[in-house]
């Protein structure tokens, strides 16, 4: 059996540390003992953005996502998106960038100079705030994976993204139709409801954590503002 080798680690601000593992030529980020992604099931995180542009009416999207990790929704939404589109990624840790262009170069590729991406060192919710007050336009599609679902178990500011009066403001901060979509590792009936509170039109779909159609079912809420 090949062993697990710490290759970093990383304090959130205000919140847990982050472990990244090599397991052979697979690579893991993990918060304590929870697994929060990994190189071998990706394919959920790519369908959290390739199945919301899809949904998406905006001929060049601006899209928010919540959360760099390994990178996965972030170039798949590049992949898919047009040449006008903006993709802008808030991150709040420095090291995963250094790990994505360190130990995670070969997996990063060229993502990183995409003349339509850009990667911010804040706060998602700051960038939603900023989409509400006017300092900068409003999102066609805001992408949140930045827990293993509708929890802030990786840092206690996170929670807000998911209350009531969060979602209120991810609502307010979309354009007519936009969508907001987040990411979960298990289905959350109470979630669901929030949703439906704070005002979206809610759809719950289950994906693979691999394209083969195995591995573990994840959840991904598309919840558009009507």
């Amino acid at each position: 059996m090949l062993p697990r080798k710490t290759v970093a680690t990383a304090e959130v601000p205000n919140g847990e540390t982050l472990t990244l593992i090599s397991h052979g030529r697979d690579f893991i980020i993990m918060v304590g003992r929870d697994e929060l992604m990994g190189t071998r099931m990706q394919f959920s995180e790519e369908q959290l953005a390739e199945l919301t542009l899809a949904e998406l009416d905006h001929a060049n999207p601006r899209v928010l996502i919540g959360g760099y990790g390994m990178g996965f929704t972030f170039r798949k939404a590049l992949e898919k998106a047009s040449e006008g589109a903006e993709i802008v990624v808030a991150e709040v840790v420095p090291e995963i960038l250094e790990w994505a262009q360190g130990p995670l170069a070969e997996l990063t590729g060229d993502t990183l100079s995409d003349p339509r991406g850009d990667v911010v060192l804040c706060d998602v919710a700051a960038l939603i705030d900023d989409a509400n007050d006017g300092s900068c336009d409003k999102w066609d599609a805001i992408l949140l994976d930045v827990d293993n679902g509708p929890d802030g178990i990786v840092r206690d500011g996170n929670q807000r993204l998911y209350s009531t009066t969060g979602l209120g403001k991810a609502r307010d901060a979309l354009r007519p139709g936009g969508i907001l979509a987040v990411w979960s590792a298990a289905p959350d009936y109470k979630f669901t409801r929030r949703l439906k509170e704070a005002g979206f039109e809610v759809e719950e779909r289950r994906v693979r954590a691999r394209p083969n159609n195995k591995g573990p079912h994840h959840i991904i809420w598309f919840a558009r503002k009507r």
